[in-house]
């Protein structure tokens, strides 16, 4: 499959702060590429990177082939074969809907009969009846993302670049419109490299999912890989596996490990070495139990919190550390009973590893 960008040993630093430290990447024709991590890990500035908003200390940057960033030398954005939708849309308050979406078309002295019958597919895609001639400013946050997206994808880019494009709307909104822009995206077999914080979006959108931690890339999979075997500490916690337990190793085996908790041993998804680890593990794969089970540990109730559709229950492990948990009913506060998790939901990683 071609090659649309490519990222080779991209380093950048801010005086003495190196922000990325060797990022290599390759996304092809048509897929869909989510970069998700926390704050300050790198990834938009990676984003502005490829944009040709930022230089970089060393590596390069290709698209479709050409080298558009070395240490030496910037393509401008205008020359580079891209669009991109900004978090904040950034429409041009003083233009109309329509104005906004053809502008770029326009620059290019683009045929007005192909401007026109480009702009008619645009907004029969993405649902723009009746608000060409409306102003961004009588159009809603969700009416206003779909104007900044046919502005983009009306220019055929080889590439379009998505800026955390959900992050001002509400979470319904946000919840439909990841939906539809993925269900557009690939229907027109568009290419995307998309940054965001929130993995839910990424999941919904994603063919391949980028994790960065501290200008690294910790890990490259599907979404279901990805969250399924995590592959260290941060993939774990960032994608839900917020619970974690200090434990000793009892036995290695290949794939696994068994290691004890108190009285209990349980065996875990090993991404290990050593015979201090943390095992990482989701409140929604516990299942509470009043008596021991197979691949449980005991537990004694601290408080519930009623959520609606479940409660969650924070507890204590008889090693002394808190993990939460969610349950089907209430559970009073001092109960003890077993918390039990799957195998292949508990993740042990080295104790002392990042």
């Amino acid at each position: 499959m071609e090659t649309i960008l490519e990222l080779k040993d991209i380093r950048k630093s801010y005086g003495q702060k190196e922000v990325l430290k060797g990022i290599s990447l390759e996304v092809k024709k048509g897929e869909i590429i989510s970069v998700l991590g926390p704050s300050g890990c790198g990834k938009s500035t990676l984003l502005n990177i490829i944009a040709g908003m930022l230089d970089i200390n060393t590596g390069k940057v290709l698209l479709n082939g050409v080298e558009v960033t070395t240490p030496k030398k910037i393509v401008p954005i205008e020359k580079r074969d891209l669009n991109m939708v900004f978090q904040d849309f950034a429409l041009w308050p003083h233009m109309s809907a329509k104005e906004n979406v053809i502008y770029g078309l326009k620059l290019k002295k683009t045929d007005p009969k192909i401007i026109e019958d480009k702009l008619e597919k645009m907004v029969e895609l993405l649902h723009l009846q009746g608000l060409m001639d409306q102003y961004p400013s009588e159009l809603s946050g969700g009416q206003q993302q779909r104007v900044a997206i046919a502005r983009a994808l009306i220019m055929s880019p080889s590439i379009v670049l998505l800026d955390e494009p959900l992050c001002n709307l509400d979470v319904q909104l946000r919840i439909e419109m990841r939906t539809e822009m993925a269900q557009i995206f690939r229907q027109l077999k568009t290419t995307v490299f998309h940054v965001t914080h929130d993995p839910s979006e990424a999941f919904a959108m994603a063919d391949r999912i980028v994790i960065m931690d501290r200008g690294v890339i910790d890990q490259i999979a599907t979404p279901q890989e990805c969250y399924l075997r995590p592959k260290s500490k941060v993939v774990a916690g960032l994608l839900g596996a917020g619970d974690h337990i200090k434990c000793k190793v009892q036995r290695h085996e290949k794939d696994s490990v068994d290691v004890i908790v108190g009285d209990d041993v349980l065996e875990c998804l090993s991404f290990c070495k050593g015979d201090d680890v943390e095992v990482f593990f989701r409140a929604e794969d516990c299942h509470f139990s009043k008596t021991a089970v197979e691949n449980s540990f005991k537990i004694q109730v601290i408080m519930p919190t009623f959520e609606g559709s479940a409660y969650r229950i924070k507890a204590r492990s008889f090693t002394g550390e808190e993990v939460t948990f969610l349950n089907d009913s209430e559970l009073k506060t001092d109960t003890v009973g077993y918390l039990q998790v799957p195998k292949d939901k508990l993740y042990a990683y080295d104790a002392l590893s990042d």
